[in-house]
């Protein structure tokens, strides 16, 4: 793969994790069925592919399986909290907020690595809420926007978290079985909750868009993600992954007719390119893109 393929390959990588938001109005189910058939789809899809490209299973010691429980834990609340985001407002609101990560990593990163934060970072930041606060129209829990901003944080700081331990595993394991392992424990901690649930019926729709979601959306666009990865910086591919958005929300108005307000526009740049310069920052020392399960 040249540079030109990987290019490519971390643009469509991009596309499907801007796609994925959409199924949180295609599917009629609650977001935790939502997530629980996408982490299982997933999980399939990445323990036949995983074999192919070489890679084994092993998990090295009880502490590395406890962190892989834990992450599956983070990326479960991550996924109800994205998928409900959306479900209450648009795709625009639940991608924009949830796009704020970086504020959070910037928060995040010196407490776990006892570094100092930049003034910078903290001005960014400060840019960044400037952004969503322009977006929300009323600070009133009835309010729909204004429910999906919060949940959509939600799921940026849940995200957040869940890439900064990432880190730590990404050095002794292959990103794909990270996230295999995260996808499965993901399941385990779901399976038992959607027992709670009212009793619902899965029709062939729900299963085929589950099956898309989780293979095309989430195993391909991981691992085309990362083949990208070798021959890109990391600076780069967080570029190209700060279009997520941009791409989530051109799909949502042509497949669902979403258009965005003027106020979510302007609340979105305003986010988007605060986003992007945190990003910059964050990346300037060329170090790898830790592992992502995307949006």
């Amino acid at each position: 793969m040249n540079r030109s393929h990987s290019l490519l390959g971390v643009h469509a990588a991009t596309v499907l994790f801007g796609l994925a938001g959409l199924f949180g109005k295609w599917l009629a189910l609650s977001p935790l069925l939502i997530v629980l058939g996408r982490v299982v789809f997933a999980a399939a899809a990445l323990a036949l592919i995983i074999p192919l490209a070489g890679r084994r299973f092993t998990v090295r010691g009880k502490r590395d399986a406890g962190a892989f429980l834990l992450q599956g834990a983070i990326l479960a609340v991550h996924w109800v909290l994205f998928f409900e985001s959306i479900r209450v407002s648009t795709v625009a609101i639940g991608l924009l907020a949830y796009s704020s990560f970086p504020v959070f990593t910037a928060f995040l990163e010196p407490a776990f690595f006892r570094t100092r934060l930049s003034r910078l970072h903290l001005g960014l930041s400060l840019v960044c809420l400037a952004g969503i606060f322009l977006i929300v129209p009323r600070f009133d829990w009835s309010e729909q926007i204004f429910r999906g901003v919060l949940l959509g944080l939600g799921a940026g700081a849940t995200f957040a978290l869940l890439s900064i331990l990432n880190r730590k595993l990404s050095f002794r394991y292959a990103s794909p079985v990270v996230a295999f392992y995260q996808d499965a424990f993901a399941a385990l901690f779901l399976l038992p909750a959607a027992f709670l649930l009212p009793p619902f019926a899965l029709s062939g729709r729900d299963i085929l868009l589950l099956a898309a979601l989780g293979i095309v959306c989430t195993a391909a666009a991981h691992t085309l993600f990362i083949a990208g990865m070798r021959h890109l910086s990391a600076q780069t591919a967080s570029i190209i992954s700060a279009l997520e958005p941009v791409y989530g929300m051109l799909f949502a108005r042509l497949f669902l007719g979403e258009r965005p307000s003027l106020r979510t526009l302007a609340g979105g740049a305003v986010i988007l390119t605060a986003v992007a310069a945190l990003s910059f920052l964050n990346l300037r020392k060329e170090q790898p893109l830790a592992p992502r399960p995307g949006p």
